[in-house]
């Protein structure tokens, strides 16, 4: 069974809206292409789907945009390439290699987990919240950022019971930001 993973950048106080004073150097964007290149799958809400998108999705003329770094094309890359699945009761249609996941959410990402490979991969905010609920996400990534934000969307905000997690991978970064990977502690622990 593949192992779900949530990845996402936070600030000190639990902010997670990418525009709290987030943006990735070039070592964190090498350690975010990393992670999405081990990736099968990307699971995406609506809004992440689209947020992407407008953000990675390589334009038809086949040239990345002035706005992007020589050290960020590698991850747009990476996500323009992988397979999406997106969680949407609104939208109609989606593309940019993905497919849209309809019905009940616990058993379409059950499903989802149950297909051939290693690691799905979904970011975002509520999404996550769901899955966290319905105890799917079996690791949790945090690029943890030195940065207090004092407003926006919190990490996880109105998650029904508690998790107990335990540290299964650390790396630091120049910047002081440092990459946190947690695994949900056993009920029998």
């Amino acid at each position: 069974m593949r192992t779900l993973r949530y990845s996402i950048n936070v600030t000190l106080d639990g902010c997670c809206h990418h525009e709290a004073g987030l943006p990735p150097d070039e070592e964190s964007m090498r350690y975010w292409t990393d992670e999405m290149e081990q990736a099968d799958a990307l699971l995406f809400g609506r809004v992440t789907y689209e947020m992407m998108e407008a953000a990675w999705r390589k334009p038809v003329t086949g040239t990345w945009p002035d706005w992007m770094s020589e050290w960020e094309v590698p991850f747009a890359e990476a996500i323009d390439r992988s397979q999406k699945h997106v969680v949407s009761s609104t939208l109609t249609a989606v593309d940019w290699n993905a497919e849209l996941t309809r019905g009940e959410l616990g058993p379409a990402v059950r499903r989802l987990k149950q297909e051939p490979g290693e690691l799905l991969w979904v970011g975002g905010v509520k999404l996550p919240l769901a899955l966290a609920d319905l105890g799917l996400i079996d690791e949790y990534e945090f690029v943890v950022q030195p940065v207090l934000a004092g407003h926006g969307p919190t990490l996880l905000a109105g998650l029904r019971e508690r998790i107990e997690l335990e540290l299964v991978h650390r790396r630091e970064f120049r910047s002081g930001a440092a990459a946190l990977r947690f695994r949900p502690r056993s009920t029998s622990e």
